[in-house]
């Protein structure tokens, strides 16, 4: 592939990953490849040919997400506190996001008609999403940096804490965690109260607690 064509390709990709996350607010498991290649300007048989299929497709997109959401895990030079704070912005940024709120609705509410598209959604999304936290985190309880504990319950712990009852406010139409600023003082508060929690005081001596997920 030259490079024009790489570069075309690449612009089709995040044109369609965008057009997924718009019908998604709009029709939630119900879209199509034909709605989706209409909102991106090509056929359907173009997509087809660049992700092989609508469940790639959707692939894709949350991959994509996943990507974004755990960067800020991946910077060099940072402080275990710096790492989760750009995490934990990131992360409130996105699920704040009123077209994601919207999608969020439509999903759970057509869950029951759609049981296999929707485990599929929240293994390669929700859990994936713990998974790379909870990786994470048993790097950093290894170097000492936090207190020896079972990260995947750890993850759970963090992530259920930064979600708060924004969603809920947000379902009933009440005042939220809109603002930058907003978030982030929710984010620091989350974050330094799960520092708390985790201080190793004796790495080296710290046993496991029982993991109440059976991991």
């Amino acid at each position: 592939m030259n490079a024009i064509a790489s570069t075309l390709a690449t612009n089709r990709r995040q044109r369609a990953h965008q057009a997924v996350r718009e019908l998604m607010a709009e029709q939630g498991f119900r879209i199509s490849m034909e709605a989706v290649a209409a909102r991106v300007g090509c056929s359907k048989q173009t997509l087809y040919a660049q992700f092989g299929s609508k469940q790639a497709l959707l692939r894709s997109v949350i991959d994509s997400h996943l990507d974004v959401a755990t960067a800020p895990l991946r910077l060099e030079g940072r402080s275990v506190r710096e790492s989760l704070l750009g995490f934990a912005l990131e992360h409130l940024q996105r699920r704040g996001d009123p077209a994601a709120m919207a999608a969020c609705q439509l999903l759970e509410a057509s869950a029951h008609e759609f049981p296999r598209e929707a485990r599929t959604l929240y293994e390669d999304g929700h859990a994936a999403l713990q998974r790379h936290l909870a990786e994470w985190l048993a790097a950093a309880m290894r170097r000492g940096q936090l207190r020896h504990d079972h990260p995947h319950c750890a993850a759970e712990l963090l992530l259920g804490m930064l979600a708060g009852l924004d969603a809920e406010r947000q379902r009933f139409a009440v005042p939220h965690r809109a603002a930058a600023d907003e978030r982030r003082r929710w984010a620091e508060y989350v974050v330094d109260a799960f520092l708390r929690a985790f201080t190793p005081a004796d790495p080296a001596a710290a046993e496991p607690a029982p993991d109440p997920a059976g991991r």
